[in-house]
Parts: C-alpha cells; sequence; structure tokens
C-alpha cells in the first residue's frame, strides 16, 4: 500500500488570521529588484460584455470534451482530472450558463477527496496538499453546489498554518516561503470558509461580491 503522501501540522504553526501582516507583506512587494511581481498578470482573455467576439457553443463543446468518467476535467480530451484545470471548467460553464451540463454530485465527490487528513487539499491524486488548492477546490465545490462536503474547520486549519508570522504572507506549505500566489489564494480559501474578516469573493471571478453587485455581474452558481 502506498503511503499516503501529506504534511504535519506543527503545534505552535499559525491559528488566528494573521491580516495586518499580510497587509503589509502584500505593500511592500515589489520593492526589491528581485521581486516578480511584474511579471504576474491576470488576464481575462474575453473581457466582461464582449462574449460575442467567440463561438460560444463551439467553446462549450471543448470543454465538455474534457469532461472525464470521474466528473472532472483534464486540459484536453483524455487528459487526467486536475483541480486547477476543473476550476478552470466549471467557471467558464458557470459564465456560459452550461452548469446543467455537469454531473455535480461525481465531480463534488472527486474535488472532496481532494482533502488530505492535514485538512489542506491537493489538486489530484498522490499529490501533497497546496494552499493554492484551497482556492480551485473550494471554489469549484462552491460552484456547484457542494462545498459543505468537506471538512471546514479542518482546511481552514491548514491554511492559517501556512502563514508567516514574521514577514507576512502565505506559503503553499507551512514552514516553506511565502509568495503573492498563495498569499492571494489562502486569503480567498478563508473568504469562501466564512471568514467574516475578509470581504466575501465571488468563486468563479476571484473578486469581490460587492464590486461584482455594483456593476450587475452575478456569475451562475448551482444551489
Amino acid at each position: 500500500i502506498a503511503q499516503l503522501k501529506d504534511v504535519i501540522i506543527k503545534p505552535d504553526a499559525p491559528s488566528s488570521l494573521l491580516l495586518d501582516k499580510h497587509a503589509d507583506y502584500i505593500a511592500a512587494y515589489g520593492s526589491k529588484k528581485d521581486d516578480y511581481v511584474n511579471n504576474i498578470h491576470l488576464k481575462y482573455d474575453n473581457a466582461i460584455g464582449k462574449m460575442d467576439t467567440i463561438n460560444v457553443d463551439k467553446a462549450v463543446e471543448f470543454v465538455l470534451s474534457c469532461m472525464n468518467f470521474d466528473g472532472g476535467f483534464g486540459c484536453r480530451p483524455g487528459s487526467e482530472s486536475h483541480a486547477g484545470q476543473i476550476y478552470c471548467c466549471t467557471g467558464f460553464l458557470s459564465l456560459t450558463g452550461q452548469l446543467h451540463q455537469l454531473n455535480a454530485d461525481l465531480l463534488g465527490w472527486w474535488l472532496c477527496e481532494r482533502q488530505l487528513p492535514s485538512g489542506g487539499l491537493n489538486g489530484r491524486p498522490e499529490k501533497l496538499p497546496d494552499v493554492c488548492y484551497s482556492w480551485w477546490v473550494l471554489a469549484s465545490l462552491k460552484i456547484i453546489g457542494r462545498i459543505h462536503w468537506i471538512d471546514k474547520a479542518k482546511l481552514r486549519r491548514f491554511i492559517l498554518a501556512c502563514q508567516d508570522e514574521e514577514t507576512g504572507g502565505f506559503a503553499d506549505r507551512p514552514g516553506d516561503m511565502v509568495d503573492p500566489f498563495h498569499t492571494l489564494f489562502g486569503v480567498a480559501g478563508l473568504s469562501l470558509l466564512g471568514d467574516e474578516q475578509i470581504k466575501a469573493v465571488n468563486p468563479v471571478l476571484c473578486m469581490p461580491e460587492d464590486v461584482l453587485q455594483r456593476i450587475g455581474l452575478q456569475p451562475d452558481l448551482l444551489s
């Protein structure tokens, strides 16, 4: 029997959200020449309100062709299901009004199986947990209405343990180096878990709900 890959959360790991530390970390990021902040770009190829510039039916057809027997999605037809790709596909199907094409129970089962004994989530079987999947997996579960299928308290404990108490920021796993990527998804994941210190974040677009409400955009979610 293969040994389960996981991490151990030490008793002295952070257990509360260090908001001020994270604010300082983000504010200071980019001040050093080695920081890669200028090389990070969040890009939406299909700008809001410009969906008519692509053949949506063909795009939906391709995305659905990437669906696997386990309910998940790979990057192309026949490829292994992966949580990051599942998020992209479920988000796309939400924006195109096609969530009814999913087998929500089957997909939800695959996603909730990503939770390990530490509480953290991995992106596919036999991999270590990573804070980024606190977003990719959790947001996908939220989109399909199955977020209650995981142990939220254990996941919250794992996310908080990945904080750096000195510099602020989140790492992929407890004790590793922090970075903006994992900090974003750590904070956003805590929002989806209902942390009242953080603004509500939309699971489809990873943007504050109040911003989307202001512009009248509300992506579809399954109940």
